[in-house]
């Protein structure tokens, strides 16, 4: 007989108190594999601390904080992405309207609120819940949270928000209103850290998606190891990126 899963014992972390280590979160028998505590405390400080370690925030309305440190982690090593010929081709023909632009940290509001109210297959509320966006918008305003948005005559149609510590780089939501708009949003910033030298972008969470665009499950052990050393680079000055066409021309083209 398959084996039950287990429930362990959950941490409750007070506000003055530091996370637990990555290493004691919940494992793959549990009933929530990658779970490693939970608390009241969304602070940008608090943030900043727990992607220092690797760890995020993920719940719902209603719950608790709860932190996580999924082993293994999804993660998309720039290098691997997969800039495909249709998708090249799509990005050419919107850069060839007047009026189209790829920027970042224009609009990080919009963006975060967008991505909360982005319709998603299998579920029936948001993740990004308001205590969610507030605690983002905070970590935005330090410095630490950023948006990638693409833009047509003024108009938000497309983008993606992540927390970015030195070269340490973590995804975390996307929302498009065109076809391959989220993927375009991905392509500027994934150029961005190919020409700054950032080696990988955390995906958190294995899905098709992701994986179809290059991202592969690593170690948890390996992957905190990029996160230490990319945190140890000097910060990009992400307000005045854009897209670095030469950048995407040696990725993956396959169709």
């Amino acid at each position: 007989m398959p084996r039950a899963a287990q429930t362990p014992e959950l941490s409750w972390i007070e506000v003055d108190e530091a996370l637990p280590q990555p290493h004691l979160a919940w494992g793959a028998e549990s009933t929530a594999p990658g779970l490693l505590a939970a608390g009241h405390d969304l602070s940008a400080a608090r943030l900043m601390a727990s992607y220092s370690q690797g760890i995020f925030p993920w719940f719902s309305a209603g719950q608790p904080v709860l932190w996580w440190s999924p082993d293994p982690r999804m993660v998309l090593r720039v290098e691997n992405f997969r800039f495909s010929r249709s998708l090249r081709q799509t990005l050419k023909r919107w850069l060839l309207q007047p009026g189209f632009s790829l920027t970042f940290n224009r609009d990080f509001s919009q963006v975060i609120d967008r991505c909360s109210k982005a319709p998603r297959a299998g579920q029936s509320g948001t993740w990004i819940v308001p205590a969610m966006v507030a605690a983002y918008e905070d970590l935005h305003r330090a410095g630490h949270a950023h948006s990638a948005e693409v833009w047509l005559d003024g108009e938000l149609l497309a983008g993606l928000y992540f927390v970015a510590l030195g070269h340490a780089v973590f995804g975390e939501s996307m929302f498009t209103t065109v076809t391959d708009g989220s993927k375009m949003a991905l392509a500027s910033l994934v150029s961005v850290c190919t020409t700054h030298g950032v080696l990988a972008i955390d995906c958190q969470q294995n899905t098709r998606h992701l994986a179809s665009l290059g991202a592969q499950e690593m170690p948890r052990a390996d992957f905190l190891a990029l996160v230490e050393h990319g945190r140890q680079k000097p910060p990009i000055e992400w307000n005045t990126q854009t897209l670095y066409w030469r950048a995407l021309t040696s990725m993956d083209t396959t169709s």
